[in-house]
């Protein structure tokens, strides 16, 4: 197999030397549990500390504002759950039809429980339909759920306009940003966000470890009750290594932000060119609005998505059909049925994730593969003989 080219960095992404050279010492010496009083306990609260506060200064919330969790999808269940516990008298969550499954698949299981979900649509280009946002709150809302930047089309919502309404309207609002940390600017002060979920392997930092912002005066019902961790928001000994993995690439992409953010975009709009004017009938899935720099998802009619997974794989070239989550089922994405995108071109679609390691020969070389892929999966001509 030739040398590996990676374009899955909406799944995860590699992490940064820096970053697990900051870890190594939690994983061998400094051990110690950073609730104990005694000053080796002291040295991993201080650690956590620190990397709490790196957190915070990327979104520019306060250090008292972020919760650490095993991910983004404990962070979303907190945030959501959460809200709902405080709120006991309210039974309406209003979320969208394009989130992730971790908000898709907790919002139906909370149907179970006697939630009403209401989901808001999306237009052609993946843009919430804002005036049936509006309509969609009601007294009856616990909370609004809406991601920041799609997952599987990098199409970003207008956040600053779903936070005014939600203000408007005295209803919090919880905002998926796994996704967008790390390539949208964020300033939680400028803002009126409720709750922000983040998750560190999504910007070069380890798996296994995520936050939550939760605005000051907040209240939040625990999602796992233990021993007044996180300030009796989510119990357990802190994931000292992972936490501090996280602040660093924390630190690392708040001090590089305006240099991953250009070079990002010039990388993905050369995949995107490029393949454009090599495969005709390509078709990018939400380029007419605005989305986050790395992403892109392409849509091959004719073509099966698995089919054109295989074949890069075969060559060594990582991309994805949509959410990792459901990686294994590739069935119909969801997000792009919900965007009325031509079933010929959802079954081919394939997103691209670039990251500031991806290379100009990175992207040269998907895009002179491509055609020769999409050649081999074309169905043979047959000859009628009379």
């Amino acid at each position: 197999m030739s040398e590996l080219i990676y374009l899955d960095n909406n799944a995860t992404t590699q992490p940064l030397p820096e970053v697990v050279k900051a870890m190594m010492p939690y994983l061998q010496s400094e051990y110690g549990n950073p609730s104990s009083v005694h000053q080796f306990g002291q040295r991993m609260r201080h650690a956590v500390e620190t990397a709490r506060r790196q957190v915070a200064d990327l979104i520019n919330a306060s250090p008292r504002e972020i919760v650490f969790t095993s991910g983004g999808t404990e962070s979303i269940n907190l945030a959501i759950r959460g809200l709902c516990g405080v709120a006991k008298d309210k039974r309406r969550i209003v979320t969208s039809h394009v989130e992730h499954s971790a908000t898709r698949n907790l919002c139906q299981a909370l149907t179970a429980e006697g939630y009403d979900i209401v989901e808001v649509r999306v237009d052609g280009g993946g843009q919430l339909d804002l005036d049936e946002l509006h309509s969609a709150l009601t007294d009856d809302t616990a909370l609004v759920s809406i991601l920041w930047a799609n997952n599987e089309t990098g199409v970003l919502f207008d956040v600053d306009a779903v936070a005014a309404i939600c203000h408007e309207r005295g209803v919090p609002l919880h905002i998926d940003a796994v996704q967008a940390v790390g390539k949208v600017r964020i300033d939680v002060e400028k803002t009126p966000i409720t709750m922000m979920s983040m998750s560190a392997h999504k910007l070069h930092g380890p798996k296994g470890v995520g936050a939550l912002f939760i605005r000051r005066r907040t209240r939040v019902a625990p999602l796992i009750v233990g021993g007044g961790q996180e300030r009796n928001v989510r119990g357990g000994t802190e994931n000292v290594p992972a936490i501090v993995g996280m602040g660093e690439a924390a630190r690392r992409s708040r001090d590089t932000f305006d240099t991953s953010i250009q070079q990002m975009t010039k990388l993905r709009d050369r995949l995107e060119h490029g393949i454009l004017e090599g495969c005709p009938g390509s078709v990018v899935h939400g380029n007419a609005a605005a989305r986050i720099p790395n992403t892109t998802n392409i849509g091959f009619a004719g073509a099966q998505a698995e089919g054109i997974l295989i074949l890069l794989s075969q060559i060594g070239i990582c991309a994805s059909s949509g959410s990792a989550c459901s990686s294994g089922a590739l069935e119909p994405s969801y997000v792009l049925e919900a965007m009325g995108v031509d079933p010929s071109s959802a079954a081919g679609a394939i997103r691209f994730g670039v990251s500031h390691v991806t290379s100009v020969d990175d992207i040269d070389r998907v895009v002179q593969a491509m055609p020769t892929i999409l050649a081999r999966l074309k169905p043979p001509t047959v000859t009628q003989h009379r």
